[in-house]
């Protein structure tokens, strides 16, 4: 089980990510001002253990990648994006617990 968060520090390493996933990409949209975002990055780590098998875990700082930012429509963090071939095919917006993150995956993976 994968339990890596890729961190792209710019928009062209977002998008490499993207164009290299095989498979569904969780895209996790936050900002370091964000209290819950904050609550939210250890919640988001272990999920990508648990899901690592099925999905590839992109956090994504919206202020170091405003381009992708932009061209997702994102306007807060935090912002979670269920991307398939770069299509968004789930989104999820605002504080989410444990149980709220899961429920989400499972019911769009």
């Amino acid at each position: 089980m994968a339990s890596r968060v890729h961190q792209p520090m710019e928009n062209e390493e977002f998008d490499f990510i993207l164009a290299r996933s095989d498979g569904p990409v969780l895209a996790y949209f936050w900002g370091i001002w964000s209290e819950a975002c904050k609550e939210l990055d250890p919640i988001v780590r272990e999920l990508a253990g648990v899901y690592g098998d099925r999905l590839t875990t992109v956090k994504t700082d919206i202020t170091r990648c405003p381009a992708a930012t932009k061209r997702y429509g994102v306007t807060g963090a935090p912002t979670f994006l269920l991307l398939v071939q770069g299509e968004v095919t789930a989104t999820g917006t605002g504080p989410m617990t444990r149980e709220q993150l899961t429920t989400f995956l499972d019911a769009h993976l």
